[in-house]
């Protein structure tokens, strides 16, 4: 076998990457890459002693019309860019609250808690609402879904590390249920060159503010560009589209699953960049950088406080904060040193 395709729980993400990297494997590792900022430095440190392809499934970044119009920001078409608002609204609905439960019939609690300190199983609180109950296995919707969009905002802003970070998140739906994280958030990254992502996360309001479920937003100083993963929208100063590039192909936007002719050539081109064919249309160091301003935001979220940023390796210029930068392993499941 020369390459592990990995889907699992974020919180297996890194560690099966990275394990799989020293066994000599090429790695497809679903978005988030990693569970908290320290794995995404190693996971970045790994392609490089390593010398593997290792690639995120940010499958935007192999869409033809993002493709396109991130290329054309890049050359000028709305002058200079400084602003770029990333979305998501979905209408997830209750979950149940946690009960302690037998271990159901086929299920390996000990390989799914794989890396993460060890804890009793709990009823329907892993198949996938997993990422609502607390840090140990997921990242909250920032990481399951925002990691996509913030990607393209960075990709069109040409930036890299934030260097302040401020965030309004709180669960504000079904307040009895048994979510544990925000189910709603407003965060905002401030770039060195006066540059600025905002991110408006709507996980259980479906109410499509601009337009769509999901989508980024760039403004510039002569236009703006709307794109999701059904095409482009170019518009002029004044407001009047320009040019309506719409998607040949498909893909899902908030269904569960995902999956569509994006992800189909992200993964083509994984594959044909390890036979040498074809140049990565994303590196793990671009899934990392963005991976990570979802982490910012959660740990924004979780110390409840703004705090400035380190914009040369993206490290948290606060005590309390930077405290979160890794997390616990299980005994034996310690990251490498890189």
């Amino acid at each position: 076998m020369d390459v592990l395709i990995n889907a699992t729980p974020d919180h297996w993400h890194a560690p099966g990457t990275w394990l799989a990297a020293q066994g000599g494997k090429h790695v497809y590792v679903e978005k988030p890459c990693s569970h908290n900022p320290r794995e995404g430095e190693i996971l970045m440190g790994c392609q490089k002693k390593y010398g593997k392809i290792i690639q995120m499934g940010n499958q935007q970044r192999s869409s033809v019309e993002t493709i396109d119009i991130i290329k054309q920001i890049h050359d000028g078409v709305i002058g200079k860019p400084f602003k770029a608002v990333a979305f998501y609204a979905n209408n997830r609905g209750e979950v149940p609250k946690a009960k302690k439960a037998p271990v159901p019939d086929g299920l390996d609690w000990d390989l799914f808690q794989g890396p993460a300190p060890r804890t009793d199983y709990t009823h329907d609180t892993w198949d996938y609402n997993w990422h609502w109950y607390g840090w140990t296995y997921g990242t909250a919707e920032t990481g399951n879904n925002a990691t996509h969009e913030l990607d393209v905002a960075r990709w069109a802003l040409q930036v890299e590390y934030p260097e302040h970070v401020q965030v309004e998140a709180a669960k504000r739906y079904f307040a009895e249920d048994g979510w544990l994280v925000y189910d709603t958030m407003d965060a905002t990254f401030r770039f060195p060159g006066d540059k600025i992502i905002t991110w408006d996360g709507k996980s259980r309001n479906g109410h499509k503010t601009y337009g769509s479920d999901r989508g980024t937003i760039i403004y510039g100083s002569n236009g703006t560009v709307y794109v999701d993963r059904d095409g482009y929208k170019l518009f002029n100063r004044d407001g009047k589209v320009i040019k309506d590039s719409k998607s040949t192909g498909s893909e899902a936007g908030t269904a569960l699953g995902g999956g569509g002719d994006m992800t189909t050539r992200h993964v083509v081109n994984f594959f044909e960049a390890i036979r040498g064919k074809a140049k990565q249309a994303s590196t793990i160091d671009d899934g990392a950088k963005s991976t990570l301003l979802c982490h910012l935001a959660n740990i924004s979220y979780r110390v409840n406080k703004p705090f400035d940023v380190d914009s040369s390796n993206g490290h948290i210029r606060d005590k309390e904060a930077m405290k979160l930068w890794s997390r616990e392993y299980a005994k034996g499941w310690e990251p490498p040193v890189m």
